[in-house]
């Protein structure tokens, strides 16, 4: 199982689900959501075994990450790349015959993508890797809708967006605290190459952009009042803890009074909290 990232399957899942509801406004189908879940913890599991294939030699020079299980020795290179294939067939096969081919090409396309774009292409060479390469991260949003609809929609548009402007101010935070892990094994993630103050910087920027897109959704008729408080008392609270952040760079503070981990569990607190309201919305309409 830690092959997989479970922890990090929950949040991918968390942004498919509540998705389906608001495509099928209402309650989808209970047998759609479980093949849903099921196919996209496959798909999901299958691009972290990858991951964790491909960044093994750094994986094991990094403090956290240094118990996962190819560095322990408890599986194989081999047996890695193995269970990841098998994952990663089975799950574009079960998409495909138990979801739809749309769902399982999308589901693919994210895999791929962040297996050979993010890992091997742009996570040891660029600073905005996490940037880009968070578009896979995106990719349930898609995938949730076309389950239900087989298509797309100008709502998974805007919500594919929350997430992606979403994934920067969530991650970094977290960086920040290992920057040493990622200074030591030459991966140049921004809080490894840039002082604190340009990224609490970004920070903020890619929260103001986040919150404001996550309003979209009501004026342009897909959700009503109980998403959009949601929106506003969430995506308010984040701005003060994001602003705060960035106070404290500025001040030049460090270590832990610099509390960088407050922005990140709100973070996981917040895209949580959004997308229950996502679900919720069409039961008040």
């Amino acid at each position: 199982m830690a092959l997989t990232k479970p922890r990090v399957i929950e949040l991918l899942l968390m942004t498919t689900v509540p998705v389906m509801f608001l495509a099928a406004k209402g309650v989808p189908d209970l047998w759609l959501v479980l093949a849903t879940c099921v196919g996209g913890y496959l798909s999901a599991g299958g691009a972290a075994a990858f991951n964790m294939y491909l960044d093994r030699d750094i994986d094991a020079l990094m403090d956290r990450t240094s118990q996962r299980p190819l560095i322990t020795g408890m599986v194989s290179p081999r047996e890695c790349l193995v269970f990841a294939t098998a994952l990663a067939v089975g799950s574009t096969a079960w998409f495909w015959c138990l979801v739809n081919p749309l769902s399982a090409m999308l589901s693919l396309a994210a895999l791929l993508f962040y297996v050979v774009v993010y890992t091997m292409i742009l996570k040891r060479r660029t600073s905005q890797n996490i940037v880009w390469g968070g578009i896979a991260g995106c990719m349930p949003v898609f995938i949730g809708w076309s389950a239900v609809t087989n298509s797309f929609s100008w709502a998974a548009v805007i919500l594919f967006l929350v997430i992606f402007f979403w994934t920067p101010p969530h991650y970094w935070p977290l960086s920040m605290k290992v920057k040493d892990d990622y200074e030591r094994v030459g991966v140049p993630m921004l809080p490894a190459v840039a002082g604190n103050k340009v990224v609490a910087r970004q920070i903020v920027a890619y929260s103001w952009v986040m919150v404001a897109v996550s309003l979209l959704l009501q004026p342009l008729g897909y959700t009503g009042w109980f998403y959009t408080a949601v929106a506003l008392v969430c995506g308010g609270f984040w701005l003060k803890e994001a602003h705060g952040l960035q106070s404290r760079a500025k001040a030049g503070i460090t270590g832990a009074k610099l509390k960088e981990m407050r922005l990140f569990h709100w973070s996981i607190t917040y895209v949580s909290l959004l997308f229950v309201a996502v679900a919720v919305d069409p039961f008040l309409r």
